[in-house]
């Protein structure tokens, strides 16, 4: 897809995913643009009439009572986006700050912010030339909106602030005219409309959702190559099991790990070698169907974010599908202007926390199948760190510490960010959602589970080569078609291990792998996982 076209309805988290991380060009709908503008002729008459109304014609928050003049309008909305520019700590990934711009850009093509259609082509102007707003990620309490992150956003919209452009950090206004574009002038209501909304978070949460929706098939992989290399039992994943719950999520991974174990030489029934397995094997389905379950949820709810009007106040143009039978509230035949809280971030924090504890318990139950492989009272027969010399090897003895570290760090993030709330803005802003700071934790739990899930599959490898050895054949002579293809291909990138090396690289070039769902694509080649 080389284009994503924004018309404040139809994008999808792919979409988001494609402009964020693959450049495929951002282009507004020109019905978006007439609805944008019929919004605008309600503000623009709201000032020249000289009305008090929200952010357009008052100051801020607190500072709602305080009655502003149509000459310091323009000033009214540069001091806003700079006062508000607070943000601390690292950048924000260069794709969430592209997907920051291209959501906020689809939120105002819905047509009910007031903002001049030529504002927000500027914004996406600047989003595919590839000037990349230095964003600090923390500073957002996700209720008036995501303020000082999508405040750093519009900066570089202005000509102030920093941004990087090719590569290099620079100046707001220097990228701008490195790429050829010119800062915009703020008129009256737009600081507010590019800075009071859920972009932020949403962001993090759309790009973390899209990545945790393939986490959980890679995970049904990962548990895949685990049971054989422990000779797991298959009937747990029998399908009339699984009907019998009901549970959706479950069905499928079920279902999918009957897929990935089918043609295995390594696998055993019930009763062949035991009568059934530890739980981290045997109740894969229960575990990862959960987690795939909660993570379609949040999925749902980001994606509805994505095509949300989430600013204010908020501008009902008479011509509107949403204009019709409104009480007049003073701006005459043009349209109606009305305060409310569609900023506040509560559906997406708490969907993000959720989405933080269905992740993190995805990789407490691979750091688990990853103990099974590498104690031998628990692996089946396998050496003891799946090393053939221990004592002057340790093998993946450490391996297991660092995915029990990571496991261990998760649970700490996964305590939910959103119970929690701080009075700001003199108490005007009295309960705020967190909701930012519960995608920021998602998102680190995620990075931490693939990293699990690259230790687990290193591990799986590692006990197939010491299994096929003991056989006195290759791993993939025994192992499933689909597990054989992701296993060629993690051992075309980390070989074997015999004597101890250094790991980190090993763990490091395998989560790339991960990341990039490789892996998941090979086994995929053979059979779908779903």
């Amino acid at each position: 897809m080389d284009t994503v076209i924004l018309d404040g309805h139809s994008l999808t988290l792919k979409k988001v995913a494609l402009a964020a991380r693959f450049d495929a060009q951002a282009l507004l709908a020109p019905e978006a643009e007439k609805r944008m503008a019929a919004s605008r002729a309600v503000v623009d008459d709201c000032v020249d009439r000289e009305l008090v109304r929200y952010g357009i014609t008052t100051g801020f928050g607190k500072f709602c009572d305080v009655v502003i003049s149509k000459d310091e309008n323009v000033t009214l909305q540069k001091n806003l986006i700079m006062s508000h520019a607070c943000g601390v700590g690292e950048p924000l990934p260069a794709d969430v700050v592209r997907a920051m711009a291209l959501l906020r850009a689809n939120a105002l093509a819905v047509g009910y912010s007031g903002i001049r259609p030529s504002t927000v082509l500027a914004l996406i102007t600047m989003l595919n030339a590839g000037v990349v707003p230095v964003v600090p990620e923390k500073g957002s309490l996700g209720s008036s909106g995501d303020l000082a992150p999508l405040s750093h956003l519009a900066l570089v919209l202005c000509g102030m602030g920093e941004a990087f452009y090719k590569g290099v950090r620079m100046g707001g206004g220097q990228a701008l005219a490195a790429a050829g574009l010119k800062p915009v002038i703020l008129q009256a209501k737009e600081g507010l409309a590019l800075i009071n909304g859920t972009q932020a978070m949403t962001a993090v949460g759309a790009l973390a959702a899209w990545d945790s929706r393939k986490l959980v098939r890679l995970s049904d992989l990962a548990a895949a190559l685990t049971s054989q290399a422990l000779r797991g039992i298959t009937d747990a994943y029998d399908p009339r099991i699984h009907a019998l719950r009901g549970q959706p999520g479950q069905e499928v991974s079920a279902a999918n790990l009957r897929g990935l174990l089918q043609g295995s030489g390594y696998s055993t029934r019930q009763g062949e070698e035991r009568v059934q397995d530890a739980y981290a094997l045997r109740c894969v389905p229960q575990v990862h169907g959960a987690s795939r379950d909660a993570i379609d949820y949040v999925f749902n709810v980001v994606e509805r974010e994505v095509n949300a009007v989430t600013d204010n106040p908020i501008i009902f143009p008479r011509e509107s599908p949403l204009g019709n039978g409104l009480a007049d509230g003073g701006e005459g035949d043009l349209g109606e202007i009305i305060s409310g809280g569609n900023f506040h971030g509560q559906p997406v924090a708490l969907a993000m926390d959720f989405l933080g504890i269905a992740v993190a318990e995805l990789a407490n139950i691979a750091e688990r199948r990853v103990e099974r492989l590498v104690n031998p009272s628990l692996s089946n027969g396998l050496p003891a760190f799946l090393t053939r010399s221990g004592g002057l090897n340790s093998g993946f003895m450490i391996a297991q510490y660092v995915a029990a570290a990571l496991v261990s760090e998760n649970k700490v993030l996964a305590h939910p960010a959103s119970v929690d709330s701080i009075p700001s803005s003199a108490n005007q802003e009295d309960h705020v959602s967190m909701g930012t700071i519960a995608a920021r934790k998602a998102r680190s739990i995620l990075d931490n589970a693939r990293r699990v899930l690259a230790i687990e599959l290193l591990s799986a490898c590692q006990g197939l080569d010491l299994r096929a050895e003991a056989l006195g054949g290759r791993p993939e002579d025994l192992l499933s078609p689909p597990c054989a293809a992701a296993y060629r291909l993690i051992r075309s990138t980390v070989p074997g291990l015999g004597p101890d090396r250094v790991m980190y690289p090993d763990i490091d070039a395998v989560t790339a792998l991960v990341a990039d769902n490789s892996i998941l694509k090979a086994a995929e080649s053979v059979v779908e996982i779903a």
